[in-house]
């Protein structure tokens, strides 16, 4: 895929997302170690209903999904970054989200004509349909190559 197939209102369903309770406690032991996120019984995951996945742990598994099902390796070029991260509700251990990104904007470069910014919305979302994470991820794509040596 090249920036001219990101067009906006374009939906793309990628692949789910699922953390076990091993999963949360080895990510948050190394990266977030919160007592809601390593100890059920802790007062504060009780607080929650329960042990929660870091959101940065959540982020990180959509990120994949974003990168495996959407970002083109012919295409894609260093991305200028994320907009609007938000965490609206917490993923919990044997939770599956599904990944849905959804095309906002897609502009030429003014700048240099071979490439596009192409801005997206992406989201985790859960069995009854609320959002949990969503983030506006923002991607400069080449454009697809042309075959017309006269082409500007």
């Amino acid at each position: 895929m090249y920036f001219e197939d990101y067009v906006p209102g374009r939906v793309f369903e990628l692949a789910p997302i699922e953390v076990s309770h091993e999963d949360i406690v080895t990510f948050a032991r190394e990266y977030d170690p919160q007592p809601f996120h390593l100890d059920p019984e802790s007062p504060e995951a009780r607080a929650l209903g329960g042990l929660i996945a870091s959101g940065w742990q959540t982020s990180l598994l959509t990120m994949r999904s974003f990168v495996t099902g959407y970002i083109s390796d012919e295409s894609n070029l260093p991305s200028p970054g994320i907009d609007e991260l938000r965490w609206h509700a917490p993923m919990r251990p044997g939770e599956t989200l599904s990944v849905r990104v959804t095309v906002l904007e897609a502009r030429a470069s003014q700048s240099k004509p071979d490439r596009g910014v192409v801005r997206s919305r992406l989201e985790a979302i859960d069995t009854e349909g609320r959002v949990r994470l969503s983030m506006e991820p923002i991607n400069i794509m080449r454009r697809r190559p042309t075959t017309d040596p006269d082409a500007s």
